[in-house]
């Protein structure tokens, strides 16, 4: 498996074929700042979460933003999202939702997952394109195959429940093969209530439906059901192998703590055929990967469907309206002091998304300490979003927030990694072509294209007409480079050097929203801090130059201790940030709104990014009786500023550092682990995001594993303590989340979401 590592990630997916030998040496971590997660690291994480991003949290640098219970947006060093490249089995997903639920890490289930590499700030070419923040490479277990002469049945089954939310699941896989052939299932599903925090944080229980209310520390819509499934079939062939797998997710609920709608319904279908071959000349990769998502949005149960004067028609379900005239889905209605006039029954929103991608790969030994890496990829991805007519303003026609959206991708790359006994140089440079375009569009009031005029609520018209008259084809250039260099002076020590520029387009919905109405804005959102977002047309594509340095110290045998040191800093030219506007007027807003929730449009500004992240782990003492004692540490600090306006760069994450003492004895591992977290004061003040204030928690974990079968119990947040969740964003969870102001008595701007109070877990895992 010599050409595997060689490679790394470039063969992602390496089987057990008949060993190729090459003369190209072993590269132990491919990129400057590479973090594995590998098998044993994540079978200990996942008893504890359904979410997959999560199981990247704690690694140096690396955080989520707060969203549904299986679907967080993971963070590297500031940048997040769609700024972040992401591979689920070699597939580059993209979330189809105006505010990213289906988020990429979603579509895979922490319990399918064997391995997990993150690349921070400097990133191979290999791996990167099309981001500026890292990449995140997520793999599930390679193909299993027979002796020769026999067959191979094996499988895997296990459930989980945790205590705060009433949550449960499990997993199941299960494989059949031969010398040549292999068969795999694998399907896992995990369901949860809304979590309580750790005390109340607020004063009302009202929902907006009829007999329901939410106690004071319960955090409501944090509850969902997933389900995930997939087929592989796989052959072999000597040194070659065909790899074909198809995927269905079906997630019937996901509520949102941090959006003002929920996801209603999910359903994905993912095919993924992949080819890897051991050739004379090196090794040859091939995937083609297509997916189909359809998703809906609606209110959920903690948030009132019904809005309008009156009351709900017979038989809708009892929800109380605002007083008790009669209610009847009508047009021409208005919005007064933030109330719908007329009545409007939900806000369904629904979102096709197709995905289509190609990617050809070569590794190449040019000599003995030498490799090539040369590749193309291609993706193209559309997208239709969709608002069907629910009553009130919302009335008579859909309200297409994007029509037929495109976004192709074509990009090439070379990279060439050379290497003596202490230095090693990996130098590459990639080129991207990135066309996208938008058919016009329409609000609730029309059903043709409008090219002028005024009318609708909200200035539907005006801002559709402006949107058609505009020029909506756009095409980016971008380039990538990288130099990594990693120096060895002696078995004790290695240091590392980064440089790059790494370049990212906006994605469809940054630059074709349209709509400026309050309402509408407040649906496209994947921030999560409560406010509305329109798109800009002619955004450029942001360019980030980073330069990042690594410290590696450790004892000869790397098992006594070690330390790990990496400072950063990025510049960003034309972030993509936001500025407030003005929907009256349709410019920036003079006079900026504060203290509460606002609409904002995307704009291009300059971004400067900086800090250090750590890495240390210590064995403390070793004995026959007690077992071996160790201690390890992560800390990291970032700093984000926004050169143009002198501000703070929204949802950074603040000081933070995770300290665990472990013991090893045998078949037990035992963890007491302290998680602390600086006040978070440094906000973005055109958001208006909140201020969270520090705290410390402590957790509690016990694994017994043995060869076929593991058991592990755990205490989440040990006493219970109440705590803010720095990137959690706004809490509007409950209640009439589509009014500002809400009514009295309702969730007001000034709420972060809190985090989950005490949680006891336990998870049991056969193999056989």
């Amino acid at each position: 498996m010599a050409l595997y590592a060689a490679q790394g990630v470039a063969a992602d997916s390496a089987p057990n074929l008949e060993e190729i030998m090459v003369t190209a040496r072993r590269i132990l971590t491919p990129g400057l700042g590479a973090i594995g997660l590998d098998g044993a690291e994540i079978a200990r994480k996942r008893a504890r979460t359904s979410d997959t991003a999560s199981l990247l949290a704690g690694l140096p640098g690396v955080s989520v933003y707060g969203a549904g219970g299986v679907s967080s947006l993971p963070v590297i060093r500031g940048l997040a999202d769609d700024r972040l490249r992401t591979q689920v089995d070699g597939m580059d997903l993209v979330a189809a939702c105006p505010n990213h639920m289906n988020s990429p890490l979603s579509y895979i289930d922490p319990t399918a997952v064997a391995s997990a590499d993150v690349y921070a700030g400097v990133t191979p070419v290999s791996v990167g394109g099309d981001s500026i923040g890292g990449s995140i490479v997520v793999r599930s277990a390679d193909p299993a195959f027979a002796q020769p002469g026999s067959h191979l049945v094996q499988g895997e089954a296990g459930t989980f429940y945790r205590g705060n939310g009433d949550g449960w699941g499990g997993n199941l896989s299960g494989t059949f093969a031969t010398e040549t052939f292999s068969l795999n299932y694998t399907g896992a599903f995990a369901q949860a209530d809304n979590y309580q925090a750790g005390d109340s944080f607020k004063h009302y229980t009202f929902t907006g439906r009829a007999g329901h209310t939410l106690p004071t520390a319960e955090v409501g819509s944090t509850a969902y059901d997933s389900r995930n499934q997939t087929v592989r079939l796989a052959w072999r062939s000597g040194s070659h192998l065909l790899d074909f797998s198809y995927g269905f997710q079906d997630i019937p609920y996901e509520l949102y703590a941090n959006q003002r709608m929920d996801m209603a319904e999910n359903q994905s279908d993912r095919f993924n055929l992949a080819y890897t071959g051991g050739l004379d000349w090196g090794t040859l990769q091939a995937r083609v990967y297509y997916q189909h998502t359809e998703h809906e949005m609606d209110f959920g149960d903690d948030k009132r469907f019904w809005y309008g004067p009156g009351q709900p028609p017979s038989g809708s379900g009892g929800d109380t309206a605002l007083n008790g005239s009669p209610c009847s889905p009508i047009s021409g209605s208005m919005m007064v002091s933030g109330q719908i006039v007329g009545c409007a029954a939900g806000m369904p929103m629904m979102t096709d998304g197709r995905n289509t991608g190609v990617s050809v790969s070569a590794a190449i030994p040019l000599a003995e300490q030498s490799l090539l890496r040369v590749g193309g990829e291609y993706q193209e991805n559309r997208l239709d979003d969709w608002w069907p007519p629910s009553g009130a303003g919302m009335w008579p026609y859909d309200f297409l927030n994007l029509n037929d959206g495109q976004r192709d991708r074509y990009a090439a790359y070379g990279e060439w990694e050379i290497g003596n006994e202490r230095w090693t140089h990996i130098l590459g440079a990639r080129f991207e072509t990135v066309n996208m375009s938008a058919v016009p569009v329409h609000g609730y009031n029309l059903d043709s294209y409008p090219t002028s005029g005024v009318g609708g609520m909200g200035n539907q018209t005006r801002d559709a007409a402006l949107f058609n008259a505009s020029s909506r084809g756009k095409t980016d250039d971008n380039w990538d480079l990288s130099w990594i260099g990693r120096f060895v002076p002696g078995a004790t020590q290695a240091y590392e050097i980064g440089l790059a520029q790494k370049t990212r387009s906006p994605n469809l919905y940054e630059r074709y929203t349209w709509s400026t109405w309050q309402m509408a804005a407040f649906m496209n959102n994947f921030v999560g801090d409560g406010n509305g977002y329109v798109g800009d047309v002619n955004l450029k594509p942001e360019v980030a130059r980073t330069v990042s340095l690594t410290a590696n110290w450790h004892d000869a045998d790397s098992e006594q201790w070690s330390a790990k040191l990496t400072p950063y800093y990025t510049d960003v030219q034309d972030y993509i940030d936001a500025v407030q506007w003005d929907a009256v007027t349709n410019t920036r807003r003079a006079v900026p709104v504060v203290g509460n929730f606002t609409v904002l449009r995307y704009a291009n500004q300059s971004a400067q990014l900086y800090g250090a992240d750590l890495a240390a782990d210590y064995r403390l003492t070793d004995t026959t009786d007690y077992g071996k004692f160790s201690a390890q540490l992560v800390a990291s600090y970032t700093r984000g500023r926004n050169e143009d306006t002198d501000g703070n760069l929204y949802n950074i994450m603040p000081l933070n550092a995770k300290l665990a003492f472990t013991q090893e004895l045998g078949s037990w591992r035992n963890a007491l682990e302290g998680e602390f977290v600086a006040a978070k004061d440094d906000v973005s003040a055109v958001r208006n995001e909140m201020q969270t204030a520090g705290y410390g928690l402590a957790h509690l974990r016990s694994r017994y594993e043995r060869a076929t079968w593991s058991v592990e119990v755990g205490i989440e947040n040990l006493f219970d303590r109440y705590y803010e969740l720095p990137l959690g964003g706004a809490y509007v969870g409950q209640g009439t989340t589509m009014t500002v102001p809400p009514v009295p008595n309702q969730p007001q701007w000034g709420t972060p979401v809190p985090g989950a109070g005490r949680s006891i877990y336990a998870s049991v895992n056969m193999k056989f």
